[in-house]
C-alpha cells in the first residue's frame, strides 16, 4: 500500500506554533505517511523564523519558497506563482494549511483549480468583520477547501451557517494548545524574567501589531497613553513589532513614551522566552489570536486591544475581554481586571494538548 502524501504550508510565525505538533504527529506515523513541509517564506525575517523552528523543534522545510514581503496582491500572487509548479510535480494527496495568513489563501487557491484536496486546519473562526485581511482569507479557504478542521464548536455552527456540508467539518480542538503543553516546562528554563528584572505576578504585558492598530497616529497615541497609566501600577513589558517600532518613530510618539518609563520596550522574543515571560504576568494586553487562546488556557487575564474577535469561545469559556481601542476604556478594564486578579486555568473541551493527532486521524479517516 503507498503511503499517503501530505505537503504541509507554513508562512508565517503564527503558523510554525500549529504545524510544530502535527508535524511531529505524521512522523509517528511514518511507517503510513509521507510529510512534505513547504515554507512559503512569507515571513521573511530569515532570523525571527529560525529560532522558530529550532525552539519548537520543527524539521528543516524540504521547500523554502522565499516569497518575501509585500502588499496582500503581489505576495499571495508570488505565492501562488511559486507553489503551482511544486505541488504538480510532486502530487501530494492533501495540502493541509493552518490558519489564515497570505500562504493559507494562495496554496488553497492553486489546489482546488488543480483538483488538489485541501485541508484546513483552524477553519470556521470568524470575527465578521472584513475590514480584517485575515477575514478574507478565512473565509475563501473554508469555501473551497475539502476537509475543514475546527478548534471549537462555534467554528463549526460558523461552517453550517455558511452551507458548508456536515461530512467535511470535524471538530479536533485547538492545535496551538498542544505546542503550549509541549514547551511549558522548556520556557520554564528560560531566564527571561531574571534578565528583565521581574518577578511573577507583578507586571503586565502588550504586544500590538494589526494595521487598524499602528497605522493610524490617534489610535495608537490612545493605546500608548493607556499603557502609561496602566505602567503607574506595574510595569509593562512591550516587545515591540518592527512595524510597530517605525510607526511610532513616523509619528514622533517616543515624547510619550519618554513620559512613562515603565513602559518598557524590548525587542521581539522567541517562542519560549515569550511564553515564560506572559505566563508569569499578571495582565497581558493584545491585539494578537493566538495570545487570547494560550492566556485563556494558563488563566491570565487578557484584554483585547480590537473591536471583534474570531476566537469567542476565548470571552465564553476563557479569560479574554474584548474591549476595542479606546483609551478610557483600556485603562477601565486594566483597573478592572487588577483589581479582581486571579489565576485560574481554564478547561475548554478539546483544549486539551491531543489535537495533532485528532488532525491526522481525521485525515486518513477522510481519505479512506
Amino acid at each position: 500500500m503507498e503511503k499517503l502524501k501530505i505537503m504541509n504550508i507554513v508562512g508565517a510565525r503564527p503558523n510554525f506554533m500549529k504545524i510544530a505538533p502535527i508535524m511531529d504527529e505524521m512522523l509517528k506515523r511514518k511507517d503510513s505517511l509521507e510529510s512534505i513541509l513547504v515554507h512559503t517564506g512569507q515571513h521573511y525575517d530569515k532570523a525571527m523564523s529560525q529560532t522558530f523552528f529550532q525552539e519548537l523543534e520543527i524539521p528543516e522545510p524540504d521547500i523554502n519558497l522565499n516569497v518575501g514581503s509585500g502588499t496582500h496582491a503581489e505576495q499571495t500572487a508570488r505565492i501562488m506563482l511559486a507553489f503551482e509548479p511544486l505541488v504538480l510535480e510532486k502530487k501530494p494527496d492533501w495540502v493541509l494549511v493552518v490558519g489564515d495568513v497570505n500562504s493559507t489563501l494562495a496554496c488553497t487557491l492553486v489546489c482546488s483549480k488543480l483538483g488538489i484536496k485541501v485541508c484546513h486546519v483552524e477553519a470556521g473562526l470568524r470575527s465578521f468583520d472584513r475590514a480584517m485581511p485575515e477575514e478574507i482569507n478565512r473565509i475563501v479557504t473554508d469555501a473551497l477547501a475539502d476537509l475543514l478542521l475546527t478548534p471549537s464548536s462555534d467554528a463549526d455552527e460558523n461552517l453550517l451557517k455558511e452551507g458548508v456540508a456536515a461530512q467535511k467539518i470535524k471538530l479536533v480542538g485547538n492545535v496551538m494548545i498542544d505546542t503550549l503543553y509541549k514547551q511549558l516546562p522548556k520556557a520554564k528554563k528560560s531566564n527571561i524574567l531574571k534578565e528583565l528584572e521581574l518577578k511573577s505576578d507583578s507586571f503586565a504585558v502588550t504586544t500590538l501589531h494589526r494595521p487598524s492598530n499602528v497605522d493610524d497616529r490617534a489610535t495608537l497615541s490612545g493605546i500608548i497613553e493607556a499603557l502609561g497609566t496602566i505602567s503607574k501600577r506595574l510595569p509593562v513589558v512591550f516587545p515591540i513589532h518592527p512595524r510597530t517600532r517605525e510607526r511610532i518613530k513616523q509619528f514622533e510618539l517616543n515624547t510619550i513614551l519618554d513620559n512613562y518609563p515603565s513602559i518598557r520596550l524590548i525587542e521581539p522574543l522567541g517562542y519560549l522566552d515569550f511564553l515564560q515571560l506572559y505566563s508569569n504576568s499578571k495582565l497581558v494586553l493584545t491585539d494578537s489570536g493566538g495570545i487570547q487562546e494560550e492566556t485563556s488556557v494558563l488563566g491570565i487575564t487578557c484584554i483585547t486591544l480590537r473591536e471583534n474577535t474570531e476566537r469567542p469561545i476565548t470571552v465564553e469559556k476563557g479569560t479574554n475581554r474584548v474591549i476595542g481601542t479606546s483609551k478610557e476604556k483600556i485603562e477601565e478594564e486594566a483597573m478592572k481586571a487588577l483589581a479582581s486578579y486571579s489565576h485560574q486555568e481554564k478547561k475548554i473541551p478539546f483544549w486539551d494538548g491531543k489535537a495533532s493527532s485528532r488532525i491526522v486521524d481525521a485525515i486518513i479517516e477522510y481519505t479512506s
